[in-house]
């Protein structure tokens, strides 16, 4: 059994799916691949099926019924990792604003390193993002700010979502009780891990904006972290998070 899974959620990414499955296949470190497919118009699935031909052993798919969320869709995906003796778990984006490169300095950092968590991160060595506008850098940046007053993490990139887990943090992590779809759902995964104590490292990454597709950023989205957070540490005062 391979070791490492990445999971990809998809909506309408038939634009760049096939490059980043065969992107991630191309690296020396061995990797498989779960695709959560939210029901994609625009044939996503039938893409990854007819890959699958290709890839019978590495390359996996869920396939949903509807567009239920980024959170919903991760959880997903970390049920069935789990269910598989995977014991290093990914996050990452299938429009290639995540370097699949960047996936053996994540592995490394929690498999020969002492972390738990290792994040992909925007910000810890400053602010490494291309082709974002300002406005969405200045956004992104001070809500990891904004999170950090709130929680009392010092995790500079709170909203990254590009991130490797230990197996032992989602079996300890309660995945039926978490809420969140957007940027709160990665801000609160990362929440449940500080509160659990595990070991977290932030890998410094270049973040490039996709090229291809349509982002699937809201404003609901945004609102949502702005809430969740002080939802999140409230549950944490009452000890029940």
């Amino acid at each position: 059994m391979n070791d490492g899974v990445v999971i990809i959620p998809t909506y309408n990414e038939i634009e760049n799916i096939e490059s980043i499955i065969r992107t991630v296949f191309s690296l020396q470190k061995p990797f498989h691949i779960l695709i959560v497919d939210d029901n994609s118009p625009d044939h996503t699935a039938a893409k990854v099926k007819a890959l699958q031909e290709e890839f019978p052993d590495r390359l996996f798919m869920e396939n949903r019924e509807k567009k239920s969320g980024l959170g919903t869709a991760y959880v997903h995906g970390f049920k069935w990792a789990l269910e598989r003796n995977y014991e290093y778990i990914f996050e990452m984006d299938a429009d290639f604003s995540h370097n699949p490169n960047d996936l053996e300095k994540l592995y490394d950092a929690c498999r020969f390193g002492i972390y738990d968590m290792s994040i992909g991160s925007r910000y810890v060595t400053g602010v490494n993002v291309v082709n974002w506008p300002l406005s969405r850098v200045l956004l992104s940046y001070f809500a990891s700010v904004y999170v950090r007053m709130i929680t009392g993490m010092e995790i500079q990139d709170t909203t990254a979502g590009f991130v490797c887990y230990k197996r032992k943090v989602l079996q300890e992590i309660n995945l039926d009780k978490i809420k969140f779809i957007g940027y709160a759902f990665q801000i609160e995964m990362k929440y449940r891990t500080y509160a659990k104590k595990f070991k977290i490292v932030e890998v410094p990454i270049i973040f490039t904006d996709r090229t291809k597709g349509q982002s699937k950023m809201s404003n609901s989205i945004i609102k949502e972290a702005i809430f969740g957070v002080i939802v999140l540490r409230i549950k944490k005062m009452f000890g029940s998070l």
